[in-house]
């Protein structure tokens, strides 16, 4: 006789939360701030949002793919061990990128060894956008930089000139003298208030003059950087961005299974014990998990000094975090309690799932709205630790902002109760966009280290509150057992597709207008969506589906009397009919 496994519903919910906390924490120990270790490397915005758009564009294609592949083949636990394992080493690959720009290592406000009023926008060229002839006073003296020592060399000096004749003067008098750089005044906010963009590019043509003049010697260095050496055709700057564009796909085909894997392998265990109800009850500790990575990351990063080793930023520590944690969840995952459901087709479901939004008004403005969100997110995730870095916040001011949030949105639904019977679903998608909206605005004006802490609360309600709407939002038009698979249309359509597109507009739009006037019209779209949404809401009808599997779970007791009510009913009923059918016989007899 087959013996029945036993099965341990208690255990299996707490490997999950367990297993969802350490992967969150891997994860925002390091992608939080992987924009800011490619603007160290030389990336513009554009070529950054490029690289992240790129990204998030793998995951929506992979994750569904992988995991059919997986369940069609039985190889769910091995696609999950060894996303763990390559995701972590693909990750490490980036820092063997060779350092093409050595002066973009500079230590920010943190640092002891740099003065607390110096703004890193003074010391950091890469810091400064905008074209180079836009502002008479920028100006970068080549003749200066031949006369600074060897080491001093790669980094360009910006001096106040304002005429090719003081130009002329001006070399010649600090032939041996050390030069100074050029401090912004008030009235220079306008051109230095962005991040790194289109100032970049002339310097390093600048420098790659200089490079030139140099002795064969040095030319041979610079031709064993491998791959870089080896595209003659480009400039140094567009081979960095296509090896690191390489990079982050392999990493992202790598770590993009994982996720759908384990969800639908611990769900499926669940459900097998009829326990799939408290399965949701894990995901706050992802939401958490994050928090303490984001915020245990950055303090322990901001107490590192600049250069960790000779020639490496304290940047690569987040590596090392990430890398770290993956490889400690690794036995955790080779021990995680996965049921394979061979009758399920998750096809099917996603095809139903998507019959379902596409029939409901309600639920295509909810799309439309998500999708919105997750663009103008993307490009606050990448480009908001810009902006404080631009305004003198060191890692610690990020990662304690940034774990603010994710504790601001995990505490949400202990007041979800309250504000949705305030609000109500539709009136709460609304309330989450427009509080988006602010934090942007917000975003715009900020003026010191500490300034982005206050918006963090509002995440409260532009991640939470938005997105129990659209949990209330799967539950009116979802049939019973596609509640899962419509809440994942809404997350793939805004977190992956919205942001895709949200970081290749972003990233053009930043090095265009600067990132000041980039937070600012992603503000203005959101509010005049939040203007038309409730008049769009009124128009649509709106069709509330019977939800099935509430009827089912609802209280045995009033289960019990109701039936035995209508059994009573029907009892009387049968019998009055068959009074009158015998009453009628005797009738037709007589």
């Amino acid at each position: 006789m087959k013996r029945i496994k036993q099965i341990d519903i208690n255990r299996a919910l707490a490997m999950a939360g367990t297993f969802n906390f350490l992967c969150s924490c891997a994860r925002a120990c390091l992608l939080p701030f992987l924009t800011l270790y490619f603007r160290q490397l030389g990336l513009t915005p554009a070529m950054t949002g490029i690289v992240m758009g790129t990204k998030h564009f793998v995951t929506l294609v992979w994750s569904p793919a992988a995991s059919l592949l997986s369940k069609h083949y039985n190889k769910r636990r091995a696609v999950i061990c060894g996303s763990v394992v390559f995701s972590a080493a693909a990750a490490l690959l980036l820092l063997l990128i060779p350092h093409t720009d050595m002066h973009a290592w500079t230590c920010n406000a943190s640092d002891p060894h740099v003065s607390p009023t110096q703004n890193p926008s003074d010391i950091l060229l890469v810091n400064i956008t905008g074209p180079v002839t836009s502002h008479p006073k920028l100006h970068v003296s080549q003749s200066l930089v031949t006369h600074l020592p060897d080491a001093d060399r790669k980094a360009p000096v910006i001096t106040n000139e304002t005429s090719p004749h003081h130009h002329h003067h001006h070399n010649h008098n600090h032939t041996t003298e050390s030069p100074l750089l050029y401090v912004p005044q008030k009235n220079d906010s306008k051109v230095l208030e962005s991040s790194s963009s289109s100032l970049a590019t002339p310097v390093r043509n600048k420098r790659s003059e200089l490079k030139s003049e140099q002795p064969t010697g040095e030319k041979k260095d610079e031709s064993s950087l491998g791959f870089l050496g080896s595209l003659k055709a480009m400039d140094t700057q567009h081979q960095l961005f296509f090896l690191i564009l390489i990079i982050v796909c392999v990493w992202e085909a790598a770590s993009a299974p994982l996720e759908w894997n384990v969800d639908d392998g611990l769900y499926e265990y669940l459900d097998f014990a009829d326990a799939s109800d408290r399965y949701s009850s894990t995901r706050v500790w992802g939401v958490l998990g994050a928090a303490c990575g984001v915020g245990g990351t950055g303090l322990l990063v901001s107490q590192l000094t600049c250069l960790i080793a000779a020639q490496t930023s304290r940047s690569v520590v987040h590596f090392y975090c990430y890398a770290s944690l993956a490889f400690l969840v690794l036995p955790l995952a080779m021990s995680l309690p996965l049921y394979l459901n061979k009758k399920r087709n998750r096809t099917s479901g996603l095809l139903k799932a998507l019959q379902l939004v596409r029939g409901s008004p309600q639920a295509v403005l909810c799309v439309f709205t998500t999708l919105l969100v997750g663009v103008a997110k993307s490009p606050i995730d990448n480009f908001l630790l810009w902006q404080m870095q631009d305004r003198g916040s060191s890692e610690l001011h990020m990662g304690l902002s940034l774990a603010l949030a994710l504790l601001s949105q995990a505490a949400f639904p202990l007041m979800a109760g309250r504000v949705s019977r305030l609000l109500g679903p539709r009136r709460m998608l609304a309330v989450g966009a427009a509080s988006l909206g602010l934090q942007c605005f917000y975003y715009s004006f900020l003026w010191g280290a500490w300034a982005a802490l206050p918006a963090q609360v509002l995440s409260c309600f532009s991640s939470g509150a938005l997105w129990w709407a659209v949990k209330l939002q799967c539950e009116d038009i979802a049939t019973p057992g596609a509640e899962r698979s419509v809440r994942r249309v809404y997350k793939s359509l805004s977190i992956h597709l919205g942001s895709a597109l949200g970081s290749l507009a972003g990233g053009f739009v930043a090095q265009s207008i600067g990132l000041t006037w980039m937070f600012r019209g992603l503000a203005m779209v959101l509010m005049v969506w939040c203007v038309c949404l409730p008049l769009l809401q009124w128009k649509a009808p709106h069709h509330r589906r019977i939800n099935y599997s509430r009827l089912l779970a609802a209280d045995a007791s009033e289960a019990s009397d109701s039936e035995s009510e209508q059994e009573r009913d029907w009892l009387d009923k049968a019998m009055e009919n068959d009074k009158s059918n015998n009453n009628s016989g005797r009738r037709v007899n007589h």
